[in-house]
């Protein structure tokens, strides 16, 4: 069974329905939990959201989040952006999250999201002196993108750029840019798109950063060019540095780079780190996941899951 056709089965649906979440203040039921139909968020795009993950390993029956403070952290200055301030302290939400993951008996791994939003139900478009809400939802995750090797397409949609709205932030509206760019690539036949900037530099996918491999050196592009400061990303480049002692090196990249690359893969919360082998149908490298991903690659999951102790002050366990 694929992953959308699993998701949307009368069991998880039912047990989506059922799970335990945080709404303005107190827990309840997924299905207890309504906004309406002219809810400012939802007409407007006014909300701010985070993707955390959670990891299960069976060996020690534990379940760990990953750098949870540094996304609460995040979410907090994205939020203030749009003129909303999060209800709690980040160790507050630590808490209170990890209360949700016992509540729901998870032993899997788990996504988390939560999010603000402005919550009046009012037509116009502004946003200060606007009420908000905040949740926290959670549900298992396995893979969202391929990670065994995936083909992207540099989409004809370019990549919101920051005098148009805050790309820095994950602001709900402007997702509309990754759906409108992600929908174009899959229904071309490819599973990913990767955005340029307005001047014509590499930016990154519809919701990963990207890194691009050339002579044993690590390129990414730069916040300046309209990135989304990744969490994930952050630990990549750390865990290439300290580890295994590569350059990594923050420029503008171009089009054609990425098709003359030795390797190519994207990451982020949901994305983890997955190797490109194709870019508009040109073949990467030897067009099979590169030798250096792969080390990254099996590097990252042995942190998250709690395999490489010299990382465990970036894990929180659940249980």
């Amino acid at each position: 069974m694929t992953q959308t056709a699993a998701a949307t089965s009368p069991d998880a649906v039912t047990r989506r329905e059922t799970s335990w979440i945080w709404f303005d203040g107190r827990t309840c039921q997924y299905g207890d939990a309504k906004v309406g139909l002219l809810t400012h968020g939802l007409n407007y795009g006014t909300g701010v959201f985070e993707g955390i993950r959670a990891y299960w390993n069976a060996e020690r029956e534990q379940l760990y989040t990953l750098r949870m403070p540094e996304h609460y952290d995040r979410m907090r200055v994205n939020a203030r952006i749009l003129q909303m301030e999060l209800p709690l302290s980040t160790t507050e939400l630590c808490v209170i999250t990890n209360d949700l993951l016992r509540r729901n008996l998870y032993r899997e791994d788990v996504y988390i999201r939560p999010l603000v939003f402005k919550s009046a139900e009012i037509i116009g478009v502004k946003l200060h002196d606007v009420p908000e809400s905040f949740s926290i939802c959670t549900a298992p995750m396995g893979d969202y993108v391929g990670t065994g090797g995936i083909r992207c397409l540099v989409s004809s949609w370019r990549r919101i750029d920051d005098t148009m709205a805050p790309a820095r932030a994950k602001c709900t509206g402007i997702y509309v840019n990754s759906a409108l760019a992600k929908s174009e690539a899959l229904q071309a036949g490819f599973d990913e798109a990767i955005l340029l900037t307005m001047d014509g530099h590499v930016s990154e996918g519809s919701a990963e950063n990207i890194f691009i491999i050339r002579g044993g050196t690590i390129h990414t592009p730069p916040p300046a060019d309209n990135i989304l400061e990744g969490i994930t990303r952050q630990a990549v480049m750390h865990l290439a540095r300290e580890e295994l002692g590569l350059d990594v090196v923050e420029r503008s990249i171009d089009r054609s780079e990425l098709y003359a690359a030795d390797e190519v893969f994207l990451c982020g919360t949901g994305a983890q780190v997955a190797p490109v082998i194709d870019i508009d149908r040109r073949r990467i490298g030897d067009g099979e996941p590169g030798p250096l991903t792969l080390r990254i690659q099996d590097l990252y999951n042995a942190v998250v899951s709690g395999r490489n102790d010299k990382y465990a002050e970036w894990l929180s366990a659940v249980y």
